[in-house]
């Protein structure tokens, strides 16, 4: 009998890709309204409670990172099992995956309410800024395993072809947080006005119910959870199997908030309002990849289902499809945001100074979005097809061997808009080298059918971001 195989692995590309995306706008939009809502309400309270805001963005991206490293590795080889029609398989590494979610995000939290106060003094908060980010990241740490499941319930919901239910899980989350935002901050009936820690408050209350119920439905509808009894053998083998794809996706990723973070140290010393403005524009930033992102979500179990079924063929098609898209729609929207960018600054803050340089990085980043894009889509491609390292590598390029050394020349010349320049010539560089490492994959990969290779194992092989032969080897 003819085993099942995934479903992203049937049907025209260009169609799938597109249907996906449009299933996935609500939960992209979902995503940005997390940060939108947050951004939106506490800039209410004032510069400082706003500027807190921009101080935590490194650090949050820094735990979701290593949260979504974990994602990666069970997704990737949750897709491929699923591809290759191994259902049993994948469930297992499902179960698995979930419990050392689990187990991260309690380090994680005990780690960052011991370091807090030490890590954003080196960032350069201070006084009563200071005293903010505290309260907020204290309840967020503590909370951080709600957001940690829901995000790999959503995961696992589209690496099973269900795309559309996780997009409303994620609209679920997103609509309780907006719900519970202003309630929490301001106060509402018997609610106190709790300032910032109502914002973290509501992020965490929202995410917890998010992923009750996504996680449900991977266990009744998708059978991908059983919790049936786990040897300690096959645990800590099906572990191997995730973090051989975890590991190196996690490093690539975390090159971005540690840049991120240098960013934000270069960006305090031109004060709070650019600080505030530039944590805010980063939140607009997110509308503009919206639907590429939808896109994006599903590329990783997409290819992943592909190469387990060994049909490689897909995979060249999902390529040219979708960079060319990103391509052409974000140079739309660089555009418009250029137009929008001094009614967006004012929609954000009362505050003069923070219009001027929100404004001003508005009109300059936004012309490299489509090479952002299409430098995170090799990535997805690399992972995909079992070469997790090439994604870490093109990551750190781009934020420690572009972006810091060129943003530090904002200090030289004593000019934020330097900084802007600095982040679109590495944007640009950077989607230009990935696209032409994916060009010299997709030429690498073997007709339909054939053996592909093996488990990339070289965290840090810098020859496997561009193939020249193909070598034997077993499916995960």
């Amino acid at each position: 009998m003819k085993k099942k195989q995934g479903a992203y692995t049937r049907g025209p590309i260009g169609r799938t890709m597109i249907k996906t995306a449009f299933a996935m706008v609500p939960g992209t939009l979902a995503m940005s309204g997390y940060n939108l809502a947050d951004a939106f309400f506490v800039g209410r309270l004032g510069r400082e409670p706003l500027a807190a805001m921009g101080f935590t963005f490194p650090v949050i991206m820094l735990a979701w990172c290593i949260f979504h490293g974990l994602g990666v590795g069970v997704v990737t080889t949750t897709s491929q099992a699923l591809g290759g029609g191994r259902k049993s398989k994948a469930a297992g590494l499902v179960e698995c995956g979930v419990i050392l979610s689990v187990l991260l995000s309690l380090v994680i939290a005990v780690a960052g309410i011991c370091s807090c106060e030490w890590i954003f003094r080196q960032f350069g908060a201070k006084g009563n800024t200071l005293d903010l980010v505290m309260a907020y990241m204290n309840i967020w740490f503590l909370g951080c395993v709600t957001g940690t499941l829901s995000g790999l319930g959503n995961s696992l919901l589209i690496a099973a072809g269900d795309a559309k239910r996780a997009a409303q899980m994620m609209m679920l989350g997103m609509i309780l947080n907006a719900f519970l935002d202003p309630a929490m901050i301001f106060g509402f009936a018997f609610i106190p006005a709790m300032g910032i820690r109502g914002a973290a408050l509501a992020t965490v209350f929202s995410q917890l119910i998010a992923a009750a119920t996504v996680l449900t439905l991977v266990k009744n509808k998708h059978k991908l959870i059983r919790w049936e009894k786990i040897p300690l053998r096959r645990l800590f083998a099906s572990w191997s199997v995730i973090i051989r794809f975890a590991i190196p996706a996690t490093i690539g990723m975390l090159m971005m908030p540690l840049g991120s973070a240098v960013i934000t140290r270069i960006t305090a010393e031109f004060g709070d309002a650019a600080v505030g403005a530039t944590a805010a524009a980063a939140r607009v930033e997110a509308v503009a990849f919206v639907f590429p992102m939808a896109m994006g979500i599903s590329l990783v179990p997409m290819i992943g289902q592909n190469y387990g079924a060994r049909l490689y063929g897909r995979i060249r098609r999902i390529q040219r499809f979708s960079m060319r898209f990103a391509g052409i729609y974000l140079l739309c929207m660089a555009v418009i945001f250029f137009v929008m960018a001094p009614i967006i600054s004012r929609w954000f803050s009362p505050d003069f100074e923070v219009q001027r340089i929100m404004t001003m990085c508005l009109r300059i980043i936004p012309w490299g979005f489509f090479a952002i894009e299409i430098h995170r889509y090799g990535g997805f491609l690399f992972t995909g097809s079992g070469r997790p390292s090439v994604s870490a590598w093109l990551n750190g390029i781009r934020m420690m061997g572009l972006l810091v050394p060129f943003s530090l020349l904002s200090l030289c010349f004593d000019d934020v808009a330097v900084l802007f320049y600095a982040r679109l010539f590495a944007d640009l560089l950077s989607g230009f080298l990935a696209w032409y490492a994916a060009k010299c994959l997709m030429k690498a990969l073997p007709g339909n059918g054939a053996v592909p290779t093996p488990p990339d194992r070289r965290f840090f092989g810098l020859a496997a971001m561009f193939p020249k032969s193909q070598k034997r080897g077993k499916l995960l």
